[in-house]
């Protein structure tokens, strides 16, 4: 194969992963759609699916050096605006329409959501791979609501101490970059992904075995980050 048609292959497959990272925003629109007509479960497949896509977009394009092959589109940030659809404004709405808060603080808490999550939106990881401060993973928060079955105030109180947990500098643990105990985070986060995948079809509220299950991966991801945070201060990485 000549030069010219391996950087015409390298060139197609870095647009590709574009394409592929921006159909996260599209499965956004799906999610918000369904959420708009109160489809709770359908809308959180939608979710999934753009997780997914989140997940291996960035891995595809480490391995076709995007970055060298279109240097002047930046695939981090188009990562950020489909990020802020699916894991902040899809949520959002759910809170503003669901009844899973207070019909007083329904709208304040979405709007609240929305303003926060700009915050972490900026340098917010450590060089090992922390996040500092809560990440702005509403989807998973508001998923909790539903296969918990809080009560609506419960459910408030939690949006609530996330919001405030934004700007507090505690450390949460990123389960494909952080090294440490990454076998064990790795497990729990298959386990929890598992335990996800039954509830929404199984429906909302989760069985007491996923309701566990969601427990008990709250309380690890929490103490490996407090524990984290103990070992002392980490250097930034503005690379997101």
């Amino acid at each position: 194969m000549s030069l010219r048609s391996r950087n015409h292959l390298r060139l197609v497959g870095a647009v590709a992963i574009h394409v592929l990272t921006a159909t996260g925003g599209v499965l956004g629109l799906f999610s918000l759609l369904s959420a708009s007509n109160g489809q709770w479960t359908t809308s959180f497949a939608w979710l999934g699916a753009a997780l997914i896509v989140d997940g291996v977009d960035g891995p595809l394009a480490r391995m076709v050096d995007v970055k060298r092959v279109l240097p002047r589109f930046s695939g981090e940030e188009l990562d950020h605006l489909v990020d802020y659809v699916t894991y902040v404004t899809v949520p959002a709405f759910m809170v503003a329409r669901a009844e899973i808060v207070p019909e007083g603080l329904r709208l304040p808490l979405a709007a609240v959501i929305m303003l926060v999550s700009l915050y972490h939106f900026f340098e917010s990881k450590t060089a090992d791979g922390y996040f500092v401060g809560f990440p702005a993973i509403w989807n998973v928060v508001v998923l909790y609501c539903f296969v918990l079955g809080f009560q609506p105030a419960v459910s408030a109180s939690i949006i609530a101490i996330c919001a405030v947990f934004t700007v507090i500098p505690l450390y949460w643990v990123h389960p494909l970059r952080v090294k440490r105990l990454r076998l064990l985070t790795l497990a729990v986060v298959s386990a929890w992904g598992a335990a996800a995948v039954s509830a929404i079809l199984g429906g909302f509220p989760g069985s007491p075995a996923e309701q566990v299950i969601f427990g008990l991966a709250a309380i690890y991801v929490i103490a490996i980050g407090v524990s984290a945070r103990a070992g002392g201060d980490r250097h930034f990485d503005p690379v997101k």
